[in-house]
């Protein structure tokens, strides 16, 4: 189904697409408004369903590549991403029909939409991701066979590199990084040039539809001043993603963070609410992985990547990033289980623990809430 979106909608992908960045993405609030200001400029953000894409049809991503932290003080200009389209388009020699978001989450949502508008081009209703992740071959089109490259990345003073490395999508990342870096840690990109085959064949659908109904439940409740947490689990239910519980709500007592080769990179830690354990989460952008600590320093993961840890207010519902969470912060932690387009083996070998250095197998999210469970069975 093909719709044009509102402010009002804006409003509320923004509310969801920052729970499904799991920490990272972004904050979405500088996107938003740009792509509201655009609304209001007269340009239409129009979204299709990738059913609806013909096969033939050129779809390129777009998103924004760097370390979040970063774009809190350096804020895009507002063409960046637009630029990067049509370099990509140049260099291959095609104009794209379409725009798909690399990732739904956080500031990424928006990206896509901006340059959607600015194009005069629909954006898909789906992403390579669905959820964040800190690097660019972690994406459903390239673990199904779509070569990341070329790829272009520009930045505010109008440069822009262009980044060709054949299939390899690893190499790309490596360069792409290095460009982003030297660009101030923040860059906007074009890449995964692909058909509209590859979009139904790799794509995770229904993403950008799933953050508007997130955001639109979040609002709801908070309007009738009922739990946002509970609206947020129930929409989960009813989607590709399957499952959510709470893995903990507390008090949030130390941050560590550092920017790190163009990554945010820390650890957050939270004094659980009625109980002596302290939660222990490490992120690289993303929040990668969750960790129960007992006061004998015993720890058990209570959720992994690729699943959402999705740090939470506790009143509001709304997401809080890496780089926003402080001390004294009272949160939620949600975990939300991974749709199986994202379970596959060759899924995990892109983006599995390993993947980020964590000498752990990935269990499902909800095997681990069930081993749980029967562990305090009495």
């Amino acid at each position: 189904m093909t719709r044009i979106l509102t402010a009002e909608d804006i409003d509320d992908i923004a509310i969801g697409a920052g729970i499904l960045g799991t920490g990272g993405g972004g904050d979405p609030l500088i996107g938003r408004l740009l792509v509201q200001k655009a609304i209001r400029d007269g340009l239409t953000v129009t979204v299709v369903d990738p059913a609806e894409v013909p096969d033939g049809a050129c779809v390129i991503a777009s998103a924004m590549m760097g370390a979040p932290t970063v774009v809190v003080e350096k804020l895009p200009a507002g063409e960046e991403a637009l630029s990067s389209l049509r370099a990509l388009e140049a260099h291959i020699g095609k104009t794209a029909d379409f725009i798909i978001p690399m990732e739904i989450g956080g500031l990424n949502s928006m990206i896509p939409l901006l340059a959607a508008a600015q194009a005069g081009i629909p954006v898909i209703d789906g992403d390579g991701m669905g959820r964040a992740f800190p690097e660019l071959q972690m994406e459903t089109f390239g673990v199904y066979g779509v070569p990341g490259s070329p790829l272009v990345v520009s930045d505010a003073n109008g440069d822009h590199v262009v980044v060709e490395t054949g299939d390899d999508n690893v190499r790309m990342e490596s360069f792409a990084r290095a460009v982003t870096i030297r660009m101030g840690g923040a860059a906007y990109i074009a890449e995964y040039p692909m058909s509209g085959a590859d979009v139904k064949r790799t794509a995770v659908a229904g993403t950008l539809g799933l953050a508007q109904s997130f955001g639109a439940a979040v609002r709801e409740a908070n309007q009738a001043h009922s739990d946002p947490i509970a609206a947020i689990a129930s929409v989960v239910q009813d989607s590709i993603y399957g499952y959510a519980h709470v893995i903990a709500t507390g008090k949030v007592t130390d941050v560590q963070r550092q920017v790190v080769d163009g990554f945010s990179s820390g650890t957050l830690k939270i004094a659980v609410f009625g109980a002596e354990d302290e939660l222990v989460i490490d992120f690289r952008n993303e929040n990668i992985i969750a960790r129960m600590v007992d006061p004998a320093g015993r720890s058990e993961v209570v959720g992994v990547v690729p699943d959402l840890i999705c740090v939470l207010d506790s009143d509001s519902g709304a997401a809080i990033t890496t780089e926003s969470t402080r001390y004294g912060q009272r949160v939620t932690v949600l975990g939300i289980s991974t749709p199986e387009i994202m379970r596959t083996p060759e899924a995990l070998k892109v983006w599995g623990p390993r993947c980020f250095g964590l000498d752990h197998d990935w269990t499902p999210l909800e095997q681990l809430a069930a081993a749980k469970q029967t562990a305090s069975a009495p």
